[in-house]
């Protein structure tokens, strides 16, 4: 079991440079599991393709619904107390916490490509680079 924060998630209903990473990780370990808040960033992803009209609205429902079934089963609540206290002893956004804080509750690694949080936390998060050489 691994935490995925949603720029892991994007490329695999998206396609983009990190779709096939994306998959090779899904491939390694496929029980994936994030926080609730992953869907309001992934719908923002899917709203700002909509807004430079990237893709159509048929379009981002078919992959919201795509990761939906990617997920389902997968998400897990993280404790407020602690994202208030990993926000507090980092530099790093509440939302970039609640993954944090799941990898931490869960005793597992977030897989992430945000170099902010990979920084500040080293024993948590890993590269996908890292983790498909571990």
């Amino acid at each position: 079991m691994i935490v995925v924060d949603t720029n892991i998630i994007v490329p695999l209903h998206m396609t983009s440079e990190s779709t096939g990473q994306a998959l090779e990780i899904l491939k390694k370990d496929a029980f994936w599991c994030s926080p609730p808040l992953w869907r309001s960033e992934f719908l923002n992803v899917l709203a700002v393709c909509l807004h430079r009209k990237s893709i159509n609205l048929d379009q981002a429902r078919q992959i919201m619904e795509s990761a939906l079934v990617t997920m389902a089963g997968s998400e897990i609540s993280v404790s407020p107390l602690r994202v208030l206290e990993l926000a507090h002893a980092s530099t790093c956004s509440a939302y970039d916490c609640e993954f944090v804080g799941l990898a931490k509750e869960l005793a597992v690694k977030l897989v992430t490509l945000d170099k902010q949080i990979l920084a500040q936390f080293p024993g948590t998060a890993i590269s996908p680079v890292e983790f498909l050489r571990t």
